[in-house]
């Protein structure tokens, strides 16, 4: 296998792979210490028999261009497992997205093998090949890469072309392409890799939904964000949720009370983290009311009816196994709770999930649907 450390051989293999329908696509990478994760390695494959080599990030002067451009060539299809990590590393490094994209992962959902499915199960039952994990925990950042671990990471790509020609035949064959695409949508919005730091208390698990507290947990979360953002580490080397819930009941107001933070790292507690810290404390003591930030806690006032969302669960049971696809993937336990409890904004009810169980599902809720057992299976019965 081939190892590409030049922008020329790059461009000459990407060239090659636009005469193609598809080209398969992997990375390795690290973010264990880094906010933005440092892409390590790229796997890329052509069709059928077709070569596959490695390119390597790690050298100076390789441009990414050509690869970037083959993404943005809408004739090749570009195919990922589990795409998401992947597609973050390259919307943050060259502000591309690969079009059209397909993921196998997501593709394996729609056509019923369970939820969100692992790259070896698929391998094992449509390539029906084994894989070695062995070199799973590589450093990807360290050089030279051995012949294993080349070798598992060519195998990334290399069966992922069975693996898409199986599930690209399936989703014609059972008219399910639409699906894929709404799934996909989501993959390739902007707004899923974008991370603002004004948002990023919202991801900070709370119990109190008091506006003066939650003031305080936004602006200690905004510092941590922009500071991690920043300087590229992850956020909870800056501070822990924990320790930005107990400095949000504290309050401290200087570095002597700061010092009394059983959570904190003993870096924060001085220099630029800890005036920050002090900072955002100050910014939300002096925040008027009426600019608090507010939980979203509409369902949790919901009314929802139990016997309701009993027969929802029934309804959802047999028709995931009708269709073969995951009940989770269809709707989730607070989906079914949210519509028993008359709440008509749920993700249960749109697009290709309304078509397999969200149109009865209201029809259930408004009466003209009943439910019986017949045998192990059960039936919809119109009313």
């Amino acid at each position: 296998m081939r190892t590409l450390t030049k922008t020329e051989e790059l461009a000459a293999f990407c060239e090659q792979a636009k005469a193609g329908p598809y080209v398969t696509v992997d990375t390795e990478f690290l973010r264990e210490r880094t906010y933005y994760a440092k892409l390590c390695l790229v796997q890329l494959a052509l069709p059928g028999e077709g070569e596959a080599v490695l390119v390597d990030p790690l050298v100076d002067d390789l441009s990414w261009e050509p690869l970037y451009d083959l993404f943005r060539d809408t004739n090749v299809v570009k195919v990922f497992h589990a795409a998401r990590q992947d597609l973050e590393i390259f919307f943050t490094e060259g502000n591309v997205f690969p079009e059209p994209l397909f993921d196998t992962q997501v593709a394996a959902m729609v056509c019923g093998f369970g939820e969100q499915v692992g790259y070896e199960t698929l391998v094992r039952k449509i390539a029906k090949a084994p894989l070695d994990k062995t070199s799973r925990f590589t450093d990807w950042s360290r050089r030279p890469l051995t012949d294993a671990q080349k070798t598992y990471a060519i195998a990334d790509v290399t069966h992922l072309r069975v693996i898409y020609e199986f599930l690209d035949a399936e989703l014609e064959k059972n008219g399910r392409q639409k699906w894929l695409g709404e799934e996909l949508a989501v993959l390739t919005d902007p707004a899923t890799y974008v991370v603002k730091p004004s948002e990023a208390w919202k991801r900070v698990k709370t119990r109190t939904h008091s506006g003066k507290f939650l003031a305080l947990v936004q602006e200690l979360a905004r510092f941590r964000e922009g500071y991690a953002q920043a300087r590229n580490i992850p956020r909870n080397r800056v501070f822990k949720d924990d320790a930005l819930l107990e400095l949000a009941s504290t309050k401290p107001a200087n570095l002597q009370e700061l010092s009394r933070s059983r959570l904190l790292l003993r870096e924060a507690r001085r220099g630029e983290i800890a005036e920050g810290i002090l900072a955002a404390v100050q910014t939300a003591r002096e925040m008027p009311a009426d600019k608090y930030p507010r939980a979203d806690n509409s369902r949790e006032k919901l009314q929802v009816n139990p016997a309701l969302a009993d027969l929802l669960r029934v309804l959802l049971k047999a028709k995931a196994e009708n269709s073969g696809v995951a009940q989770k993937l269809i709707a989730t336990a607070a989906d079914l709770d949210a519509i028993a409890g008359g709440e008509r904004d749920v993700m249960a009810l749109k697009g290709w999930r309304a078509e397999v169980f969200g149109n009865d599902a209201l029809r259930l809720c408004n009466g003209e649907l009943a439910l019986c057992a017949r045998g192990s299976s059960v039936q919809v019965v119109e009313l």
